[in-house]
């Protein structure tokens, strides 16, 4: 049984029917409401946070100082703002793994299942370019799904850090003061401040590796990779004689 029959089966099994059907070709739905909102608002945000966070660790642009500015408040207000809303997406994609339908689920992420284990060896292989296709898969990949196991660590890990950060100039009163203890894990505020940046950068050259290979394996499998982060849906074939499921 191919690979690609053996995926469609299990999408069928879960309930995603394909829409459209020309020949051996299925138009399925895979990625849900709540996966395509959190995932852009999750990328804009991490764009906002990065563009604010170098200014206000390194002022890139000086006012005059003939005219009155506020330009530092604005950006540190713009961050915290946003590290809000990135915070939210984060935490509800995190929910989402466990409680949204099969293809959202935190399965896809850890490869606990047998047949996605068997996946990893030729799924590396194709990123080596030692083979002309990837086994495969209707969602994530084995190991895009490993990869993005490590950004979500990632995620928390800035999360942490920047409540820390924030506690220290937060108001009296302010509830968030508490989270000044979280600095103490990272060695003091100078600690948290020198892993919040490094991670900045983490998921910066993670964001250009992820939108690389998403055109890679949109433009191998030809499946519609990267139009289904808006639409939802991926062209799927029943059959795939070059990939064998073991």
């Amino acid at each position: 049984m191919s690979t690609r029959a053996g995926s469609r089966t299990g999408a069928l099994a879960a309930g995603y029917k394909p829409v459209f059907r020309h020949g051996h070709i299925e138009r399925v739905f895979v990625w849900d409401h709540v996966v395509r909102v959190t995932h852009w608002t999750i990328a804009a945000s991490i764009a906002v946070l990065s563009v604010t966070g170098l200014y206000i660790g390194n002022p890139f642009i000086i006012p005059s100082t003939s005219t009155p500015s506020f330009l530092m408040g604005w950006m540190r207000a713009v961050h915290f703002a946003t590290a809000i809303v990135f915070t939210i997406a984060v935490l509800s994609r995190i929910v989402w793994m466990f409680t949204g339908p099969p293809f959202a689920r935190w399965w896809n992420f850890v490869p606990a299942k047998r047949e996605r284990i068997a996946k990893i060896p030729g799924t590396l292989k194709f990123y080596m370019f030692m083979l002309a296709k990837p086994p495969a898969e209707e969602g994530h990949n084995p190991v895009a799904g490993i990869a993005y196991l490590f950004v979500f660590m990632l995620y928390l890990v800035t999360i942490t850090t920047g409540l820390g950060l924030y506690a220290v100039d937060a108001h009296v009163d302010s509830p968030l003061r508490a989270c000044e203890q979280l600095l103490a894990w990272f060695g003091g505020a100078q600690g948290a401040r020198w892993i919040h940046h490094v991670v900045m950068w983490l998921l910066i050259g993670f964001a250009v590796h992820h939108i690389y290979s998403a055109l890679l394996v949109s433009s191998v499998e030809k499946n519609g990779e990267m139009d289904s982060m808006f639409s939802g849906y991926k062209w799927v074939s029943r059959e795939d004689p070059e990939d064998k499921q073991p």
